[in-house]
């Protein structure tokens, strides 16, 4: 009889052991199904809800400073890209032109290369019947002359730079000004009242954080990019005087 009570009892154990797991499993099922739909979304419909909460005006400005940004700088890229060229390729191609051909043959080389080297190296050649000097003269100034194409619009960039975060800063001002008002209006300081504003206030900084660190690194890009094709433009320039000068002996 002790025997069977004592089966009995274990098989009651083992049963609301079983049922209490369950319970659990059941709750803790509940407490992921609740989480999902949070779970589920991702970065860009947090930042999308995010951007709508911090107000159309500040951040539609911010936005219009991230688009017209990430246009010029893709646009300088594109050119800067377009501009490269291969110029130990380029002065051997030269100077094999003019050991063979001449100035002419020179000159239709670099017409049928394309980049602001060739350009140079052809505006130097124009006046390499003249004088070295003259040469010379005539590569320093259209050097000048592609250096301010490479860097067109890269300080309307800048400027976007500046502006988005200063518009983000604006935006927190003012925010903190309407919580301010809020508090003056109703006479005691209340978290809720206030948390709204400063929540916008908040967001605007961020956003044009965000859209200036983002145009900062396409920025340092192009800069990078420029100097780059400047030091391939200087040398091939020192190159070119020597090249005509050894051809005028």
């Amino acid at each position: 009889m002790k025997r069977l009570f004592s089966i009995l009892a274990t098989a009651g154990l083992f049963v609301a052991g079983t049922n209490t797991v369950s319970a659990k499993v059941v709750a803790a099922a509940a407490i992921l199904q609740d989480a999902a739909p949070a779970a589920e979304k991702g970065f860009t419909q947090v930042l999308k809800e995010q951007f709508i909460q911090g107000g159309a005006g500040f951040m539609g400005i911010v936005l219009l400073c991230l688009i017209l940004g990430l246009a010029v700088a893709i646009e300088r890229i594109i050119y800067l890209n377009l501009a490269t060229t291969n110029t130990t390729k380029l002065k051997q191609q030269v100077e094999d032109a003019l050991a063979s051909g001449g100035v002419e043959a020179a000159k239709e080389v670099c017409r049928n290369t394309k980049g602001p080297v060739a350009s140079i190296y052809y505006q130097g050649l124009e006046r390499a019947g003249d004088s070295i000097e003259s040469a010379e003269k005539a590569v320093v100034a259209y050097g000048g002359v592609q250096m301010g194409q490479l860097e067109k619009n890269v300080s309307w960039l800048s400027l976007f730079i500046a502006v988005a975060p200063m518009l983000g800063f604006m935006g927190t001002v003012i925010g903190m000004i309407q919580a301010f008002q809020k508090i003056a209006a109703v006479g005691n300081l209340s978290a809720s009242l206030i948390a709204g504003d400063i929540q916008v206030a908040l967001l605007t900084t961020v956003f044009g954080l965000i859209t200036a660190i983002i145009l900062q690194i396409f920025y340092n890009y192009i800069i990078a990019k420029i100097d780059s094709i400047v030091n391939d433009m200087e040398d091939s320039s020192i190159a070119l005087i020597d090249m005509l000068a050894d051809h005028k002996k």
